[in-house]
């Protein structure tokens, strides 16, 4: 074993790290589908060294989707679970989640199920899905909120409103705040 054997291999993790941090600013900035090319510059290695090291686009975004999106998601599920009351919790999460979709690309992305062979991604999304789930059921049960109203529905709101986010320029918050409102108030009994 020559001497030069452990300063390639911490040479190596930093090279693993500077692409894992490069990739979360990148990934933040643009979405998932950020060209490697630039996550590759900002790392200051080559596009091939990121295949050396995570196969490629879909390992590298599962090495970091915890620390880009799950870590938001999880935040906003604990959050509002905390919130007492049943429709206060069920639309608090249609709302976080809807602005976390407008403000971050990257999680818009996971939500948007833009990349199906991601198995830390379709876990998530099935987490998220079936809380959601729980959180309409349990708002259902106080007679506020349409009892025709399905998860696939939930689901498919959050699909609509992440193609939405993504045709809207970030100069318009307010014009998607007060649109996802119009559908807020189109869930509840009796509308």
């Amino acid at each position: 074993m020559s001497s030069d054997s452990p300063r390639l291999r911490a040479d190596a993790r930093r090279n693993v790290e500077g692409i894992r941090t490069a990739a979360l600013d990148v990934f933040r900035a643009h979405g998932l589908n950020s060209p490697l090319d630039e996550v590759a510059r900002a790392a200051g290695v080559s596009k091939g060294t990121i295949y050396h090291r995570f196969g490629g686009r879909q390992g590298l975004i599962d090495s970091v989707v915890e620390e880009l999106v799950a870590e938001r998601i999880l935040g906003i599920i604990t959050a509002v679970s905390a919130i007492e009351d049943p429709v206060e919790r069920f639309e608090g999460y249609l709302r976080q989640i809807w602005l976390l979709q407008y403000d971050e690309p990257a999680a818009n992305d996971v939500l948007l199920r833009a990349l199906p062979g991601s198995e830390p991604i379709a876990a998530l999304c099935e987490h998220a899905s079936k809380v959601a789930g729980g959180f309409l059921g349990e708002a259902q049960a106080t007679g506020a909120i349409r009892d025709d109203l399905t998860s696939e529905d939930v689901y498919l709101l959050i699909w609509e409103r992440g193609i939405i986010a993504r045709a809207c320029d970030q100069n318009h918050r307010d014009g998607f705040i007060r649109s996802y409102e119009h559908t807020l108030r189109g869930l509840r009994a009796g509308t």
